[in-house]
């Protein structure tokens, strides 16, 4: 019997039909004339840079690219389509008893995204990026060729240099990635950390047994790790944060919890984080209307959207004479040593609250040019998604002072978000001499944007 499967579900899409759609898709994109900027076309986005140009781009249809092809048990790989997000990645292994080994903590993310423009959650102190646990992929580049790329062989180069090139060195169209076993339920255990020693925590508790460990700073005198463990057991009772319980509350509120693993996946989709409360939706009595399946980051994520298009919030600020407000989303990683250092600066600096902490470090011995870190290092993300006061005549702003800040203290900042770097610096930061030679090889016509252009909508 093969140990390849094919699961019957919604999600899953057979060999032969994907072959079809990858052959009609480069067809499609070989007919574009070659000075006409090409888009592959996403039904979901969760990037926060709006309106930063590519409007007039032709966009193809991707929607035959969104399911999983194949799961290994015996090798505990999957074959995935790249526009594939992880609510339905995750729906198929999960039926197999796997998931991936990092697993994005927004459902509509998508696996080819993640790879391309990075992702972390609670297995990333032990697993790393997305990234690192692709075995190979199907990149249809922008000159319109098809290749597979691996971490040997003639297209190496495209393989370490495809993660943080957010689709501007081509678009992969199947990944191979690994994956682990799972228990049906996880147990967590929500630790208050003194102040003074939350690295000392984060680090015990990296190199500890735990499964997962993430934590969140509501004020610099509160903040906790949460470290969790698979678990057959499913304990007292298993929680539920999808109905009126909203699951961040629970960290102050709990000792011990557990979640079925469907649930603890999704934990943070519910209430976007926090980030619900701003919307209304964690307000008792809008919850208990706002539909249950309209509870999720993407629906959030729409809503800011459309406010962002029509400018109503800021006009009805300017209408009650209020301050504008400086968007200020951003996930930063930062050496766990100089953790306490960022959260000082930024507490005094920024103020927003809470924060996520995300402990990571590289899965092995490589390193990827466009995002370098150091094999073997302990980095701590830190997620801040809210909005500031702006200050009159500030010509930097807080997005400005975060990249400084970030800088200082040798971190890294993730491209999803707004970018205020000058062109220098951003080179500086993200290896300009790796992108411009990977660049030259594989898009010497410009058929895509490059980097800077791509995550700064300038020219």
């Amino acid at each position: 019997m093969s140990a390849g499967l094919q699961i019957t579900s919604p999600h899953t899409v057979p060999r032969a039909v994907h072959d079809a759609a990858v052959a009609e898709l480069v067809r499609q994109y070989r007919a574009v004339p070659p000075g006409e900027r090409v888009r592959l076309g996403k039904r979901t986005s969760n990037l926060f840079r709006f309106g930063t140009g590519g409007a007039d781009d032709r966009r193809l249809d991707t929607s035959a690219f969104t399911g999983v092809i194949e799961v290994d048990t015996v090798a505990r790989t999957a074959q995935v389509q790249g526009m594939a997000t992880y609510e339905h990645l995750v729906e198929v292994t999960l039926a197999h008893g796997l998931m991936p080994l990092v697993v994005p903590q927004l459902r509509t993310i998508t696996l080819g995204g993640a790879v391309t423009g990075l992702g972390i959650e609670s297995t990333s102190f032990r697993h790393g990026l997305p990234h690192e646990s692709v075995r190979e992929m199907d990149v249809l580049l922008p000159g319109g060729e098809l290749v597979t790329v691996r971490p040997e062989g003639e297209h190496a180069d495209l393989f370490a240099g495809f993660a943080n090139s957010y689709a501007t060195l081509g678009y992969a169209l199947r990944l191979e990635i690994d994956l682990q076993p799972v228990a049906p339920y996880v147990r967590l255990e929500h630790q208050r950390v003194p102040t003074g020693t939350l690295v000392e925590a984060i680090e015990e508790a990296c190199a500890g047994p735990a499964d997962f460990v993430d934590g969140v700073v509501f004020t610099r005198d509160e903040q906790y790790l949460t470290l969790a463990y698979f678990t057959d057991d499913p304990g007292p009772g298993v929680s539920d944060y999808t109905g009126q319980q909203v699951f961040y509350r629970s960290v102050r509120e709990r000792v011990t919890d557990h979640l079925t693993i469907h649930d603890y996946l999704w934990r943070w989709d519910t209430d976007w984080f926090w980030c619900s409360a701003a919307l209304g939706a964690q307000h008792p009595l809008v919850r208990r209307v706002w539909p249950r399946r309209y509870r999720r980051s993407d629906v959030y994520r729409r809503i800011v959207a459309l406010d962002r298009r029509t400018r109503f919030s800021s006009r009805v600020r300017r209408l009650l004479r209020q301050p504008q407000e400086e968007p200020v989303i951003q996930d930063v990683e930062i050496p766990v040593g100089r953790l306490p250092e960022f959260l000082d600066a930024f507490q005094r600096d920024v103020g927003i609250e809470p924060v996520w902490l995300c402990p990571l470090t590289l899965r092995g011995e490589r390193t990827w040019p466009l995002y370098p870190m150091e094999p073997h290092e302990l980095y701590v993300n830190v997620g801040f998604w809210s909005t500031v006061p702006e200050v009159p005549g500030d010509p930097e702003g807080h997005n400005r002072r975060v990249e400084r800040l970030v800088a200082e203290l040798g971190g890294h900042k993730s491209l999803y978000s707004t970018v205020h770097y000058d062109e220098r610096e951003f080179w500086e930061h993200y290896n300009g001499p790796a992108y411009r030679a990977l660049k030259a090889r594989y898009d010497p016509d410009g058929r895509l944007p490059d980097l800077y252009s791509k995550v700064t909508g300038r020219p």
